[in-house]
C-alpha cells in the first residue's frame, strides 16, 4: 500500500492487488473510495428511511480488539460482523471504517503494519468504501482522533454523503461521541470493555452488531426520536 502522509490518513487500494491512492493530509486523511450504492436509497417508497452511509469502528466492533495489533494473522472477526456488513451492502449503502490507531504515535506500530491489518480485514469482510485512520496519540491535539469528529466528517465528505444521514457503529463511548460531534447518528454495541457510563450515555445501543445494523436499516422513526436506550 502507498506511504502515508503526515497526519491522519487511511488508505485502501481500489482493488486489493492494486497500489493505494496517496492519502491526504489531516483532517481529510483517507482514500480508496469505492462505489457501493447511491445516497438516499429508498425502501418502502421512502427516500429518508435508510442512511446514506454506515461507518464502523474497527477494533472491538468489526474485529476482536488485540491492543496495538500489527499482525494480520491475529485478526479475528467479531461475532456477526460478516453478516452485519453484508446486510448493509445488500441495501446498496456504502460502508467504511473510522479507526484510532495511536500505536503509531506511541512507536508500537508502523503504518505499514496498520495497512497490513487493514488488508486482512478486507480479506475477511470485502473491500470497504473508505478507510479513515488516525495515527495520533491522545495528547497530540488531533481533530480527527475520536471522540473528535474529524474522521467521521472526512469520511462523509469523501463519500459525498451528509453526516446527518450517516450512522457510526462502535463499541466504546468515543465512537458515539465522535458521531454526535459530527452530527451523525451513533449506535453503541457494548462489549466487556465498554464502561457502564458509556452505555448509559449512548443514545442508542444494540446487543450485537447485527442487531445494530437491523436497527439502522429499519424505519426512520428511531432516528427522529433518538431511538431506544
Amino acid at each position: 500500500m502507498g506511504a502515508w502522509s503526515d497526519g491522519c490518513s487511511g488508505a485502501r487500494p481500489d482493488e486489493l492487488s492494486a497500489p493505494a491512492r496517496p492519502p491526504a493530509a489531516c483532517p481529510d486523511g483517507l482514500s480508496g473510495v469505492r462505489s457501493e450504492g447511491s445516497p438516499g436509497a429508498r425502501v418502502d417508497g421512502r427516500a429518508d428511511a435508510l442512511p446514506e452511509a454506515v461507518l464502523f469502528d474497527r477494533d472491538g466492533t468489526l474485529v476482536v480488539d488485540v491492543p496495538y495489533n500489527g499482525d494480520p494473522a491475529r485478526v479475528e472477526l467479531m461475532p456477526l460482523a460478516r453478516e452485519a456488513v453484508a446486510a448493509v451492502r445488500a441495501r446498496g449503502i456504502p460502508v467504511g471504517v473510522v479507526s484510532n490507531q495511536s500505536g503509531v504515535a506511541r512507536g508500537l506500530l508502523t503504518r505499514g503494519q496498520v495497512e497490513a491489518v487493514q488488508r486482512r480485514v478486507e480479506d475477511l469482510l470485502g473491500a470497504f468504501a473508505v478507510w479513515a485512520v488516525c495515527p495520533h496519540g491522545p495528547d497530540d491535539g488531533c481533530g480527527c482522533r475520536k471522540p473528535a469528529p474529524g474522521l467521521v466528517l472526512a469520511a462523509c465528505a469523501r463519500l459525498g454523503v451528509s453526516a446527518a444521514r450517516t450512522v457510526v457503529i462502535g463499541d466504546i463511548g468515543s465512537d458515539v461521541a465522535a458521531a454526535r460531534a459530527a452530527g451523525a447518528r451513533g449506535v453503541l454495541v457494548p462489549t466487556a470493555v465498554t464502561r457502564p457510563e458509556e452505555t448509559a450515555a449512548a443514545g442508542e445501543t444494540a446487543a450485537d452488531l447485527l442487531e445494530a445494523v437491523r436497527l439502522v436499516l429499519s424505519a426512520d422513526a428511531a432516528h427522529r426520536t433518538g431511538g431506544p436506550r
